[in-house]
């Protein structure tokens, strides 16, 4: 299976029997060898169970994505696809995700992506296999998100799967019994989940202080929302009393320039990579996904993490753990104590919390750019958007942070929904300019550039440590010994727009924000380890914090300096073979000398003074 594995470029095809009815071909659509211009979406793989393909081309089909496909024998399948047709919560008239497929070159007659709105197998009728070893192609049809997980082949021509995801997962068992072999990718004194800027702050914090890491990301990519595919840009202050020298780090490896939703290279993806890669003690382990935890006694012993590519399962082991996903995915896995949502007034006494509790969060942005073109630019006259007319169209060439979706919702269950919502507004705005409106003559030569199909998330699940950070610590200024890198970001809550939701009942796609200005606050370090997993901590949106707090904390370069601290208490965990909780209470001193000193390059002069706030004063 290893051989077939390596000679297919890490293509899933597997085979099982060798009757008429029971030889099955399974295809996983992201291990495609060449995958052309489709890209590998893993958002919400833990909900509807793998990755998958998506043709996400803003209007214009991408290029056909390929790899070869070994058959036990030619003969007739039947061809099932698992697809869905992502457009048709908000509107049946037309699926905007077409696609086909074919085989050696001959097209199935059946389009893909235009049934079910839930993912389901769709049925792609009988198709004859000539040869055993044959070319499987994806055709995107309209550049349109069409999406594929899978393509199933049976040779017994009455078959049917089951559209249930456990079943499902069965049925990749049994075509695959090395899928749920567990590899093991090597034991680390600290084991670093998500790779945003907090995450990889607290990977070469670690690093640069003798901690041996792995550093786990589901994306080809670090940064997290600082990254070119979700292209926001980093927000608060460095080099803030009482440890100015936190945040040398975050200056060294984030970008210079400031800006949402902008060009790719404004974000330096490669500086960030660089800054791991030349980190001798961290193992990079990207595209792969974090989705179960092994505990013993208590504590954390191993994670699991499926690499989104190839389905390779490996396991790391370390005595010590940072959840750095933002939506705390391994503190839950844990069994670790989380909050979510909004906090009432009562609990601690914050003016900004509502008078009862609720499961609201902040939503998720799917940004977005357009540019000048040379010749004209046409823009589909789609069908199948929302209902859109001059009171509802947005003018402009941008959608920033404010293009916010999913309040409401949850964030981590429901997020293909918000994203996809996301995205539908975009695509209606943009096509109504471009074709109806009173403005049209103004879009001709504009060209949509950029649309990101990575949500970019604010809030969802926030773990408990020793202590939660609440509005009053922030706003009346309570300082606490154990205080570390400094918040400086106002209190930022994001609600949905009054126009925007009497337009869009239910469903608003614009927010506004409300600021409280603060002075820079240290964070307490017992924000940043869990109450109840004793050898768990966590760096940044998903720390012990309420709602109105994480306003505040949420900000990248804020965020990114919790991972320099993380990196620095990993190191003194090691050295003294203490848990974290034994870190504040008997080796606090040992993290003052080092946050005094930091990790990063102090000679540098400070590049990142945009986007800082509106704190109440500035540091000289």
């Amino acid at each position: 299976m290893r051989k077939l594995l390596i000679i297919n470029l890490f293509l899933l095809v597997f085979i099982t029997g060798f009757s008429q009815h029971s030889l099955k071909v399974l295809v996983e659509a992201e291990s495609f060898a060449n995958k052309g211009g489709w890209v590998i979406d893993q958002q919400s793989m833990d909900v509807m169970g793998s990755p998958y393909l998506m043709a996400h081309g803003m209007g214009v089909p991408v290029a056909n994505a390929s790899s070869s496909v070994q058959f036990p024998k030619p003969g007739k399948y039947r061809v099932f696809v698992r697809t869905r047709n992502w457009a048709a919560r908000w509107n049946t008239t037309d699926a905007p995700g077409k696609f086909k497929i074919a085989l050696d070159g001959k097209e199935l007659a059946v389009v893909f992506g235009t049934k079910s709105e839930a993912w389901d197998w769709q049925d792609g009728g009988v198709a004859v296999v000539k040869n055993s070893k044959c070319t499987l192609t994806l055709k995107d049809l309209t550049g349109f998100n069409g999406r594929c997980d899978a393509i199933l082949f049976s040779a017994d021509l009455k078959y049917a799967p089951s559209s249930e995801v456990s079943k499902i997962d069965e049925l990749r068992a049994e075509l695959n019994p090395e899928i749920h072999k567990i590899n093991n990718a090597g034991a680390y004194d600290f084991v670093v989940v998500g790779g945003g800027m907090a995450g990889t702050c607290a990977a070469i914090s670690a690093a640069r202080l003798g901690v041996k890491v792995a550093l786990i990301q589901d994306r080809p990519l670090l940064g997290g929302n600082n990254s070119s595919e979700v292209r926001v840009q980093l927000g608060g202050w460095i080099r803030v009393e009482p440890y100015p020298a936190i945040g040398n780090l975050v200056n060294e490896i984030g970008p210079t320039i400031a800006g949402n939703a902008q060009p790719k290279g404004n974000y330096e993806d490669d500086k960030k990579l660089n800054a791991v890669r030349n980190e001798k003690n961290i193992t990079l382990f990207l595209n792969h996904h974090a989705n179960k935890v092994i505990m013993e006694n208590g504590r954390i012993k191993t994670v699991q993490a499926t690499d989104i590519v190839t389905g390779e399962k490996r396991e790391f082991t370390a005595p010590l753990f940072a959840d750095c996903t933002g939506d705390a995915t391994i503190g839950a896995l844990a069994g670790a104590k989380y909050m979510l949502g909004r906090e009432s007034t009562k609990e601690y006494g914050e003016s900004r919390a509502p008078e009862k509790s609720d499961s609201m969060t902040m939503g998720s942005s799917v940004q977005w750019f357009a540019l000048q073109a040379k010749k004209d630019a046409p823009f589909p006259d789609i069908k199948w958007g929302l209902a859109w007319d001059e009171t509802k169209q947005l003018v402009g060439l941008r959608g920033d942070w404010d293009w916010e979706t999913g309040m409401g919702f949850d964030q981590i269950i429901e997020i293909e929904r918000i994203r996809d919502y996301g995205l539908m507004v975009v695509f209606s705005n943009w096509s109504y300019l471009k074709n109806h409106s009173q403005f049209k003559a103004d879009y001709v030569n504009k060209q949509l550039e950029w649309v990101a199909y990575v949500a970019g998330k604010r809030e969802s699940k926030r773990l408990v440590g020793d202590y939660i950070l609440r509005e009053s610590d922030l706003t009346e200024a309570k300082v606490y010994p154990d205080g570390t890198a400094s918040t400086s970001w106002t209190i930022d809550l994001h609600y949905p727009d009054e126009k925007n939701s009497e337009l869009f009942p239910g469903a608003p796609f614009i927010s506004t924000a409300i600021h409280t200005k603060i002075y820079p606050y240290p964070i307490p370090f017992r924000c940043l380890y869990s109450v109840n997993v004793p050898n768990l901590m966590m760096a940044g949106r998903n720390i012990s914090v309420t709602h109105s707090a994480l306003g505040s904390v949420r900000v990248m370069r804020t965020t990114g300096m919790m991972g320099e601290v993380l990196g620095m208490a990993a190191s003194i965990c090691k050295k003294e073979n203490v848990d974290p909780r034994g870190l504040y209470q008997n080796y606090f001193p040992e993290l003052i000398q080092l946050m005094k000193v930091g990790v990063g390059d102090a000679s540098l002069p400070n590049k990142q003074n945009y986007n800082e706030g509106r704190i109440l004063y500035k540091q000289k």
